[in-house]
């Protein structure tokens, strides 16, 4: 019994990739494989400045609505940008104070979902530091001096 071995270069992968595609694409109808107008490219690429918000970015697809009314604190798409984290503890402490003063004011209904928000902002707050702690874990690898990663040939 023989073994046979097959070298794979970058640009037979990237040949056999293209040739994946062209396939599928084959595949699909014709009309979606169209170059997009210029009002609709303006309007993908709005979609993404649209998703900056003053916490970070919010994650969610091109062309779907905000399912939490725009209730972003309490969204799992929200990505918190760490330089940020101030802006989150203030909105924290704004909202205990403000669920005090519900409660206060017999406003039973606006301090429960305050209360959800007060919860997803603590959970915000601890995703948040555990980025910042994983930054400051990092350890530097450093580059490879090149013998280091050169392929070597033993012949016999």
């Amino acid at each position: 019994m023989s073994l046979s071995w097959k070298a794979v270069y970058p640009e037979e992968a990237i040949n056999g990739h293209r040739a994946f595609i062209a396939r599928r694409c084959g595949l699909r109808p014709s009309e979606e494989y169209r170059h997009p107008s210029d009002p609709e490219w303006d309007e993908f690429l709005g979609h993404f400045e649209r998703r900056r918000l003053a916490l970070g970015d919010c994650g969610r697809a091109y062309g779907t609505s905000c399912i939490h009314e725009h209730s972003c604190v309490r969204c799992p798409l929200l990505r918190v940008d760490p330089e940020q984290r101030q802006r989150l503890i203030e909105t924290r402490d704004n909202l205990s104070a403000r669920i005090a003063e519900a409660e206060r004011e017999g406003w039973l209904g606006e301090a429960e979902g305050l209360r959800v928000s007060l919860g997803a902002a603590k959970e915000k707050l601890a995703q948040t530091d555990d980025t910042l702690q994983r930054r400051a874990a990092a350890v530097e690898l450093g580059m490879p001096a090149f013998p280091n990663v050169v392929a070597r040939t033993v012949t016999t």
